[in-house]
């Protein structure tokens, strides 16, 4: 290693493993690097590195985090390495010492400095992008893209990721837009990680041998693929399966429908993970209670196995709460005297600046009472300075078990010695799916703390239906494609057409991620027309013809054969059709003739079989050899001819032989009065105007001077695979053509809708005195917010009124919030600016419409009310309560909308505008939202064995 590097190590107290000490010595050589490694491998490192070797250099480090909880956190452990003096800290809510040589700050940040041009970025070094796989969030993801396209070419990127499985393809990308950029890739767990499954009070084994997960080699779950053979699942699991499967009731395995008929869908994912409505025979009997498992019965178990501290995930809010509740029911503890004071030091210190009041509105008695017993929740409902809590006393193993959402497997590092899936199945906001194998790997990454486990476990609560072989799979595999979710926005777009021009920004947009994925895809596309393109050339030379243009007459050839084709499966489309209306026209009696299927030939229909015009009809017919069947749609491609009709018997009944015999006998006797010519009864094969255009070709290929060739077939036979060629380059023209540049053409229609408010002039080069208000406005409805300002909506509102209007724009509701109340404005005054605002909305919903590009979001009141009256000064237990609202919901949603009002404030400029927004914002940055829990002097690093 080089002296640097050395020192740098030294002061960690522990060895690098290989990829770290590859991956800085690339920064330290000049390159950008993508170091993709699971969590909990020391990734940050290498990022830690970029910031040491900047400072030695002279030079700025900027160290970009997702979220503002990552930021604080990152920004206290390189305080402690590098000093107050050297580091600052930049969010939404915080400016310390913003132009210090290290800056922690959350990428939104870094890409408004970029488009600002701000003086803070002159000799900027290196920018560190942790967790950058962060860009494939549908609703921020574009930020990552945007900073990484908009950097100086001169600064070095150190983008740290979760294990993807195409991070070669993310890196080839970097590498493209960025300059050099390594990749870095490690598959090794840092710790091994054995897989579990807890049946009933039980533990078992996942794998009948070794987990591939627990491997921590060479080899892993994604190496030698094809080679290593697939892991078995432990037989006493498949045992426990097959004695459920023998008691669940045959109407269970298929639940039954309003109809009374069975269900052939499962509407719990995909049914292999159980989790659905099985009912057992015996489970009045105590059979069911052996296999499932209470939450005390697991903590149980857990605290028996010796693997506490562990993290439940369950993919609901109120699922943690109750959890949490029922421990506490329980009277289960899991700390002793000690811990308990040290818990509750923990809990005073993070809310000490909270009233009374608060912390009774807040309900921070049963929370502390659940956190000095050991048990916690974690999840985006929680006030911010409790989760901070439960993730200290967690980090010093103070928290022995943590109920939280999937939320907790992205960003804050709290390892643990387990992690728990209680089920496998979770809602995606529009049906219960499966959760795939990249959300398993990221959610049991948690298991196993490095440097104080040996090794991690995961385990999988048992229920009804699940299958063993299933979560094998699911555990096995590591697919965690890293897709981009970037498109240009009407910011974005106003922001780089004033920065760089609109052809530089169309340019610009064209190196993106998407547009790259976009591309790649069409990369396998053109090397295959090019290769047609060569094989073409040379096939039309083998076909070439002493008499005249061969490559005219097979194109004469293929015209003819085209247009029949494309007639027959116009004919087909019309006979399908033609054949259904026949059917319901057909009468009991009618001797038809049946043109497909195993019952072609003549028949006479006992039953019709026409149940409604909706449905297609299912005719009863005894064949001429006696056979009594049902038909469908298969057996008629065609119409079926009606060619007589013979009486049925009033009682006749296809089970009565004699009956049957007699109309056999009926049908024989008939038919032999009828032509036996079959063409009579065939459709014609061909409509006139086709068969005319067939019949002119013909006549021009027969006039040819080549059909008489001796060699006309041989020369045909290259010119037909010539032409299928040409064919297939045809289609793939068109495919390459939907594909590239859709990013640029998505730009082109923004630029399009800008120019028609004003915001771009005519030329679409230039950015207005609007646009330039536009560019400060960063809200998902940017433009709608912008031409609200432009209309006056908010001009004349007192601070609680604009507060709530402002809300409209940016907040969202969750699926189950207007179950719970009816959400309104709060005053007639907010609803009149609300008429207006929607109005702009449509006006802009309508430009979306005509350019075809996806509409904003409408405008959601869900929240207005409670902005409204927070802004007006009501006690906090009252706003919760009015608007039935969690603590973490309203501090995220109250912050949001200062950070909105704010933009709307330096939109806006000088005036009466600019000075209420900033009203609203010192209104509403009041008790909880603006308190910040305190830091212990001289606290240790808790993070360090995870940095390892």
């Amino acid at each position: 290693m080089s002296r640097s590097l050395t020192n740098f190590a030294e002061a960690y107290g522990f060895a690098f493993d290989p990829y770290q000490r590859e991956a800085c010595e690339y920064v330290e050589a000049g390159s950008g690097v993508l170091v993709a490694a699971p969590t909990g491998a020391g990734k940050t490192i290498v990022g830690e590195y970029a910031v040491f070797l900047a400072l030695e250099q002279g030079r700025k480090a900027f160290y970009t985090t997702p979220i503002k909880a990552l930021s604080n956190q990152k920004y206290a452990d390189l305080v402690r390495r590098h000093g107050a003096d050297k580091v600052g800290l930049l969010t939404g809510d915080s400016s310390i010492n913003s132009e210090a040589p290290v800056v922690v700050m959350t990428t939104e940040v870094l890409r408004n400095m970029i488009y600002a041009g701000s003086s803070t970025l002159a000799n900027l070094g290196y920018v560190v992008m942790d967790e950058v796989h962060y860009l494939a969030d549908r609703f921020r993801g574009a930020v990552w893209e945007e900073v990484i396209i908009g950097l100086a070419d001169s600064v070095q990127v150190v983008a740290l990721s979760a294990t993807v499985s195409n991070a070669e393809e993310f890196g080839d990308w970097l590498n493209e837009v960025r300059g050099e950029v390594k990749i870095v890739v490690s598959e090794r767990r840092p710790v091994p990680l054995y897989q579990h499954v807890l049946v009933g009070k039980k533990l078992y084994d996942l794998f009948a041998g070794v987990a591939p997960t627990a491997i921590t080699g060479d080899r892993g779950p994604s190496s030698g693929a094809g080679r290593e053979r697939r892991p078995e699942v432990n037989p006493a699991l498949t045992k426990v399966a097959q004695q459920e499967s023998r008691s669940v009731r045959d109407d269970s395995r298929r639940p039954r429908g309003r109809s009374g008929k069975g269900k052939r869908s499962v509407s719990f994912g995909s049914g292999r993970y159980g989790g659905a409505a099985h009912r057992s025979n015996f489970e009045d009997r105590g059979d069911r209670r052996r296999v499932t498992t209470s939450r005390y019965d697991m903590v149980d178990a857990l605290e028996r196995a010796n693997l506490l501290p562990a993290i439940v995930f369950i993919f609901s809010r109120a699922g943690c709460d109750g959890a949490v509740r029922q421990l506490l029911s329980s009277r289960l503890t899991l700390t002793n005297a000690t811990e308990r004071a040290e818990l509750s030091e923990i809990a005073e210190r993070h809310t000490a600046g909270l009233t009374s009041a608060d912390k009774q509105a807040l309900g921070y008695a049963t929370f502390t009472e659940a956190l000095v017993r050991g048990i916690a929740a974690h999840h985006a409902g929680l006030l911010p300075a409790f989760k901070e809590c439960v993730e200290e006393a967690f980090v010093k193993g103070l928290v022995k078990i943590v109920f939280a959402t999937e939320t907790l497997a992205l960003g804050i590092n709290m390892p643990a010695r387990s992690v728990v899936l209680e089920k496998l199945v979770k809602f995606n906001g529009e049906t219960h799916a499966d959760i795939t194998p990249g959300e398993y790997t990221q959610l049991t990454g948690r298991a196993g703390r490095r440097g104080i486990d040996v090794e991690g476990h995961a385990v999988v609560l048992w229920q009804p239906g699940l299958d063993p072989r299933a979560v094998a799979g699911l555990a096995s595999r590591r697919t965690y494609p890293l897709n981009s979710s970037f498109a240009p926005t009407y910011n974005m777009a106003v922001n780089l057409v004033g920065a760089v021009g609109r052809e530089r920004a169309r340019t610009l947009l064209e190196q993106s991620f998407a547009q790259y994925q976009s591309d790649r895809s069409v990369v396998g596309l053109a090397r295959k027309v090019a290769r047609n393109n060569s094989e073409i050339t040379e096939l039309f030379e083998r076909a070439s013809c002493d008499r005249g243009d061969f490559v005219e007459y097979a194109k004469l050839r293929d015209e003819i054969s085209r247009v029949e084709a494309e007639a027959a499966r116009d004919r087909k489309l019309n006979r399908q059709s033609e054949a259904i209306a026949a059917l319901q026209q057909v009468q009991r009696g009618d001797i038809i003739r049946i043109p497909a299927g195993r019952s072609t030939g003549w028949a006479v229909v006992v039953d019709p079989g026409v149940a409604g015009h909706r449905q297609a009809p299912q005719p009863q017919v005894e064949t001429e050899d006696g056979q009594v069947r049902r038909l469908g749609m298969v057996d008629f491609p065609t119409p079926p001819p009606v060619v007589g009709r013979i009486k049925v018997p009033k009682h006749y009944h296809p089970k009565d032989k004699q009956t049957v015999r007699n109309l056999r006998a009926a049908l024989e006797s008939r038919l032999r009065e009828l032509d036996p010519d079959l063409e009579l009864y065939r459709p014609a094969t061909m409509d006139p105007e086709a068969a005319r255009r067939v019949a002119e070709l013909r006549a021009q290929l027969e006039a040819h001077p080549c059909h008489n060739c001796p060699d006309r077939e041989t020369h045909a036979r290259f010119a037909a695979q010539a032409i299928r060629l040409q064919r297939e380059n045809d289609q793939a023209d068109r495919q390459m053509a939907r594909r590239t540049s859709t990013i640029a053409n998505q730009f082109d229609k923004i630029c399009q809708v800008l120019t028609s408010f004003g915001y771009l002039d005519q030329d679409r080069d230039r950015v207005t005195d609007e646009g330039r208000m536009l560019a400060r406005i960063y809200a998902e409805l940017d433009l709608v917010t912008a031409e609200c300002i432009r209309a006056g909506v908010f001009d004349g509102l007192e601070v609680p009124q604009l507060a709530a209007v402002l809300s409209t724009l940016i907040y969202e509701s969750r699926r189950s919030d207007h179950d719970r109340f009816r959400p309104q404005l709060p005053d007639r005054r907010s609803e009149d600016a609300m008429v207006v605002l929607r109005r702009v909305w449509r006006e802009v919903s309508l430009a979306e419409r005509d350019v075809r590009i996806e509409r904003g979001p409408e405008p959601d009141i869900g929240f207005a009310r409670a902005a409204f009256s927070w802004a007006a000064g009501w006690p906090l237990g009252q706003v919760l309560q009015d608007n039935d609202l969690t603590a973490g919901d309203f501090v995220r949603w109250v912050r949001q909308v200062i950070d909105f009002a704010g933009q709307i404030a330096d939109a806006a400029g000088a005036g009466a505008l600019r000075d209420q927004a900033r009203r609203v914002v010192s209104s509403m940055r009041r008790g909880v939202i603006d308190f910040v829990p305190d830091e212990p002097d001289g606290a240790p690093d808790p993070y360090v064995a995870d940095d390892r």
